[in-house]
C-alpha cells in the first residue's frame, strides 16, 4: 500500500477537510469530472485539486480515467466493510429481491447508527434518479417509513437530539410537523410494529416499513418499501404481509 502523504502540521484538520469535500464532489458528479470543474466546485486553487487528488489516487479512493476523476476501488471496499460492522443477517440482498418480486416496489434495509438514519441498500438501480430514496444519509427521517420506524426504537432523549439537529420541515401538505403529533405517531408504530407514510416526504410517493430485530445497543434497524401513492390502496395487505414474513426471517 502507498504511503499515505501527510499534510503539514498547521494545515492538517483543513487538509482533511478539503480532501473530504472533494472525495464528495466526486461521488456527487454524474460521471468523471475533471480538475477544473472540482477546483471551482470546491472555490480553490487547481494546484490545491491535485495536490489533494494524489494520496486520494494513490490510495484507490478515486480513480484518473480519460474523461476525469470518477471513484476508486477502495469505495464499495468500505461500502461492504460498512455492512460487515452492521453485522447484517446473511442474505440480506436475496430478502430485498425477494420483497421487490413480491410487492412490485423498490424494497430498502436503513439503519440507525452513530446518530445518524442511512439507507444502508435498495433495490433501486444506481441509474434510476426519479426513485425517492438513494444509498446514504437520509435527510427526511420524519416523514418516511423508515424513518418512523427506527426514530420509535430509540430513547426520547436520543429521539429528540435527533430531530433538533434534523428538524423537521415541512415537505408536503401531509408532512407531520408538530413535535406531539409525531410522538402519537410513533407510538402506533410501536404498538403495531408497522410504519406508514403516504405522500409525506414526496407527494407521488408512499413508503411501509418494519422493524428489524438483531440491532446492536444504541442502534436500530428497518425493512421498507416504496412505491407510487396511486399502487399504495391496491397493494397496502400484501406489502405489510411480506415486509413481516421477510422481517421475521431476517431476525430469526
Amino acid at each position: 500500500m502507498p504511503s499515505p502523504v501527510l499534510p503539514s502540521a498547521g494545515d492538517g484538520p483543513r487538509s482533511v477537510d478539503r480532501a473530504l469535500d472533494l472525495l464528495d464532489a466526486v461521488a456527487e458528479a454524474a460521471g468523471p469530472v475533471s480538475a477544473k470543474a472540482l477546483a471551482r466546485r470546491l472555490g480553490c486553487s487547481l494546484s490545491t485539486v491535485y495536490h489533494l487528488l494524489g494520496p486520494l489516487t494513490d490510495r484507490g479512493h478515486v480513480l484518473r480515467t480519460p474523461h476525469g476523476y470518477a471513484l476508486g476501488h477502495r469505495v464499495p471496499d468500505l461500502n461492504r466493510a460498512y455492512g460487515r460492522q452492521l453485522d447484517v443477517a446473511p442474505g440480506l440482498r436475496e430478502a430485498l429481491a425477494e420483497v421487490r418480486r413480491a410487492t412490485g416496489a423498490e424494497a430498502y434495509f436503513t439503519a440507525y447508527r452513530g446518530g445518524e438514519i442511512s439507507v444502508v441498500d435498495s433495490t433501486v438501480p444506481v441509474t434510476d434518479e426519479a426513485a425517492p430514496f438513494a444509498v446514504g444519509r437520509e435527510r427526511r427521517a420524519h416523514a418516511t417509513a423508515h424513518g418512523k420506524v427506527l426514530l420509535s426504537a430509540l430513547p426520547a432523549p436520543a429521539r429528540r437530539r435527533y430531530l433538533e439537529r434534523h428538524g423537521m420541515p415541512r415537505l408536503t401538505e401531509k408532512t407531520i410537523t408538530a413535535p406531539g403529533a409525531f410522538e402519537t405517531e410513533l407510538a402506533g408504530v410501536r404498538r403495531t410494529g408497522l410504519a406508514v407514510s403516504v405522500g409525506e416526504a414526496e407527494r407521488g410517493f408512499s413508503c411501509v416499513a418494519v422493524p428489524l430485530a438483531g440491532a446492536l445497543p444504541g442502534e436500530a434497524r428497518a425493512l421498507s418499501v416504496s412505491l407510487p401513492t396511486e399502487a399504495y390502496p391496491r397493494l397496502r395487505a400484501r406489502i405489510a404481509s411480506v415486509l413481516d414474513r421477510v422481517a421475521g426471517r431476517l431476525s430469526g
